[in-house]
Parts: C-alpha cells; structure tokens; sequence
C-alpha cells in the first residue's frame, strides 16, 4: 500500500490532504528524516508532525465507556467516538464497536477496525463470556443462582430459553453475572424475568479480559497476549 492511502486510510485526510501533508514535509522517520510517497517506510517509524501514528490497521482497543455515552456513530451525543481521537471515526475501515452497551450501561467496550475479528467475537456461535457487576433494586429471593444456571429461564416475549448463566452473590443487591449470549438488553431482562430491577450495570471483562483500572472514558490498546483472553468459551 502507498503511504498516501495509508495515512488516508488511518483517517489523516483525505488523499489530497494527506499529498499535502507529504509536500509539506510534515510526514517524517524517527530521525527527522521528511518521507516521500515511494520510500522505504514501517508503520512504527513514521510520524505526523512529531507524533507517532495512530495504532496501525487491525488494532484492537478497550475503552471504560461511562454511563450517558452512546455506541453509535450517529445518534444524540454524547457518542463513545467523543472520547476517541477524532480521526478513529475517519478511517477506513472506521473503528467499530465490539457489540454494543446502552446509555445507561458502563464498562468494558471493544473496538477495531478489524471486520473479520469483530465478526468472530460478536458471533452467536462464538459464545464468548460476559462478565457484569449489577446493582439491583430489590433483595434477592435466593433462587436465581439456580434459575439462571439452569438454561430453561424465558425472556419476556421470546420463546427460546437462555443458555446458563453464572450469578455470583455479593449481597443481596449487588450480584456479579456473566453470559455467554447477546440478546437484547439481556441482563436487565433476565433480572425483569425473576421480578427484580437492575439500578445499576458496569461490565467487567470480556471473556478473561478485565477492564482493570482503566479510568472511565480512557481508552487503550489491548495487547496480543490479551487477546488471546477473548477466546470463546
């Protein structure tokens, strides 16, 4: 690929822009070294205007969405890409959420611009684990460990039962649940279906992948051993 459409491609501007950009000599090697579109260059090499790239194609990033942040490239803002470098929106492909959390949901959310890695983790049949802290509005009634690992528990108006899940009991209004499906607002449903109300719900890992300390709205990149943590289950 020539490093007008890279750049272009990491969302710098557009080819002309990015011409500019390199007739300006504002694209350098480490050692101040101005390049010109046909040389010799690595990603890890390069800056624009002193500063390294953007993390190359195919990167996976973890961002602590905060509650009131919508996943959506357009919708009423606040939008997660408020948070984001403005050019993550502008590449192409574009840096997709991994799934999704509504509004009113916090914690960890995925994103790359990798179409076939963001397939693999949000499909169905790939049934990677969820793990969420909730906070509830009512006392627990002591069975919901068993009704949720029990795999015949219904959603309201869905036919098909949950595949088991695991409730682990903090006290009994703050529970931490993890799923291994991604249905519609799946976790304050289930809550709904044995007549309780979730006040509060803040994902917590992505398979074995743990936001960690990661403050809310920061963002990183994972690592390739961390991603070998998102295996399926």
């Amino acid at each position: 690929m020539t490093l007008i459409k890279y750049l272009a491609n990491l969302g710098y501007g557009s080819r002309r822009d990015v011409m500019a950009l390199v007739a300006a000599r504002r694209v350098t090697l480490l050692e101040g070294t101005a390049v010109r579109d046909g040389d010799l260059w690595s990603h890890d090499a390069l800056l624009v205007d002193g500063a390294p790239l953007d993390p190359p194609p195919g990167t996976l990033l973890m961002l602590h969405k905060p509650v009131g942040h919508v996943c959506s490239t357009r919708d009423v803002p606040p939008l997660i890409y408020d948070l984001l470098p403005p050019r993550f929106l502008q590449r192409t492909p574009v840096m997709a959420a991994v799934g999704r959390l509504d509004r009113d949901t916090s914690g960890l959310l995925l994103l790359t611009d990798d179409g076939a890695l963001n397939h693999r983790l949000t499909s169905p049949r790939a049934h990677v684990a969820k793990t969420y802290c909730a906070m509830l509005a009512h006392p627990l009634h002591g069975d919901e460990v068993s009704r949720f690992a029990s795999g015949t528990l219904r959603l309201s108006g869905e036919s098909t039962p949950l595949a088991p899940a695991a409730l682990v009991i903090d006290d009994e209004t703050s529970v931490r649940l993890t799923v291994t499906e991604g249905r519609y607002h799946q976790v304050r449903r289930m809550f709904a279906a044995v007549g309780n109300h979730v006040v509060q719900l803040h994902r917590v890992a992505i398979g074995a992948l743990e936001l960690g300390d990661l403050g809310a709205g920061c963002w990183r990149e994972v690592t390739p051993a961390e991603r070998s943590m998102l295996a399926p289950t």
